[in-house]
C-alpha cells in the first residue's frame, strides 16, 4: 500500500513532478527493524536513510532536500545521487578509446569533466519499479553520444534494504559500442544526524595502504603513494578532523580530503571484499561499515559545502557537515592505462556491488 509520508518526515507528494516529460516520485523501503530508506527516481538518489542510534532513536544519516523543486535547483546536485556515465573526473574532458578521440565531454569542474558532465546520471529521470517493501530497481538507457560518451549504455540499479540494516547497491550495465563507465553513489553521510554541523569528530578507518595523489585540479598524476607517515593514513581509526587542516599539499589542494584510496582487496562474503571502511559517530554511536567489489573509494569531506540553502527539515549543511565514501574505479582511468580498466565492450556485462552496513558501537 502506498504511503503518503515517511518516517523521516518527507511527503511523497512533494516529490511528484513532471521532469523532461517523465514523472518523478519517491519510493519508501522499510525493514523489520523499523529502518527506512527513501529513494527518488530523479538521479536515483537516496533522499533519507533512517537508522537507530545507541538509544534506539531513529536518525536520518544522509543530507538531502525536502522536495523535488529543491533538488532541481540545488547548488549541490550530487546529494545521494548515482553518478555516471563516468563518476569522478576525466582530465580535460577527453580520452582516446581504440584509436578514436572523444573530446566533446563537458568541462564542468575546473579544466575537467566531472560526474558525467552537465547532465549526468544524477540529473536524469530513471524508470523505477518497487519490487517489494525492501527492494527497488531503477533502469536508465543513456543514448550513444550522450554527454559526449560513445555507445548506448543500459544501466540497472538495485537498492535492497536488509533486515540487518544493510543498504545494498547492485549495478549492472551493457553497451552496444566500446565505452567507458564508472558508477558510484554520492551519498553525504553524517552519522550524528543530517544537519549536525561537523563530521570532524567521526572516527574513520579505511583499509588502504595506498592513495592517489592529485594535482590542484583533483586529477591523479599517476603512481600511487603510501599513506604511511602522512595525514592520509586511516589504516587505524582517526578522527576525520584531526589532521584535515595540516600543512600537507594534498589537503591544501582539496581544502580537505577528496582523494581515491586504493583498497586492500581480500575475498569476503558473496564476492565482496572484506571491510573496506568503517566510520562512527561518538554522539550517536552509529557505525557505518563499507564493503565493495570496487577497487577504490573516494573520501570526500564536504569541503565545498556552503550552508547557503535549507535542506530537509530546514537544516543547513555547512562546510564539512558530511562526508562521502564513493566506491568506484579511479579518476581519469580512461587516460591512464596502468589503472584498472573502465572500458566496457559489447557482449560484456559490468557488475558491481556496494554494501553500507549500519550498527551500534559496542
Amino acid at each position: 500500500m502506498k504511503k503518503d509520508n515517511t518516517l523521516s518526515g518527507l511527503q511523497i507528494k512533494d516529490f511528484e513532478k513532471l521532469v523532461d516529460g517523465k514523472k518523478t516520485t519517491l519510493c519508501v523501503l522499510t525493514n523489520e527493524q523499523g529502518c527506512e530508506v527513501t529513494i527518488t527516481n530523479y538521479g536515483a538518489k537516496i533522499v533519507s536513510l533512517m537508522v537507530p542510534d545507541r538509544n534506539g532513536k531513529m536518525v536520518d544519516v544522509v543530507t538531502g532536500h525536502q522536495n523535488m523543486d529543491d533538488y532541481l535547483k540545488s547548488e549541490e546536485p550530487y546529494f545521494g545521487a548515482i553518478c555516471g556515465r563516468y563518476g569522478n573526473r576525466i582530465a580535460n574532458g577527453k580520452f582516446t578509446l581504440d584509436g578514436v578521440v572523444y573530446d566533446k565531454l563537458a568541462i564542468n569542474n575546473g579544466p575537467n569533466n566531472l560526474h558525467g558532465g552537465i547532465k549526468g546520471f544524477n540529473a536524469v529521470v530513471w524508470d523505477m519499479e518497487q519490487i517489494d517493501e525492501q527492494t527497488v530497481v531503477l533502469t536508465y538507457t543513456s543514448a550513444d553520444g550522450e554527454e559526449g560518451f560513445p555507445g548506448t549504455l543500459k544501466t540497472t540499479l538495485r537498492y535492497f534494504l536488509s533486515d540487518d540494516n544493510e543498504v545494498c547497491l547492485q549495478y549492472e550495465a551493457t553497451t552496444d559500442k566500446p565505452t567507458v563507465l564508472n558508477l558510484t553513489n554520492h551519498s553525504y553521510f553524517n552519522l550524528s544526524g543530517a544537519g549536525d554541523p561537523y563530521i570532524g569528530d567521526h572516527l574513520l578507518e579505511i583499509n588502504a595502504d595506498y592513495y592517489l595523489p592529485t594535482d590542484n585540479t583533483a586529477i591523479p598524476y599517476g603512481p600511487k603513494e603510501k599513506v604511511e607517515g602522512t595525514p592520509m593514513d586511516f589504516r587505524t581509526p582517526h578522527e576525520v578532523g584531526a589532521r584535515i587542516n595540516d600543512s600537507f599539499e594534498q589537503l591544501i589542494f582539496g581544502k580537505g580530503y577528496d582523494h581515491t584510496y586504493i583498497l586492500n582487496k581480500e575475498e569476503g562474503v558473496d564476492g565482496l571484499a572484506t571491510r573496506s571502511a568503517r566510520c562512527s559517530s561518538p554522539k550517536t554511536g552509529i557505525v557505518l561499515e563499507l564493503f565493495t567489489t570496487e577497487p577504490g573509494v573516494q573520501l570526500y569531506t564536504g569541503n565545498w559545502m556552503t550552508g547557503n540553502f535549507e535542506g530537509k527539515s530546514g537544516q543547513r549543511y555547512p562546510e564539512r557537515a558530511a562526508l562521502c565514501l564513493e566506491t568506484q574505479h579511479f579518476p581519469d582511468s580512461p587516460n591512464k592505462p596502468e589503472y584498472p580498466t573502465t572500458v566496457l565492450r559489447p557482449g560484456e556485462i559490468f557488475k558491481s556491488t556496494t554494501l553500507f552496513s549500519f550498527n551500534i558501537e559496542k
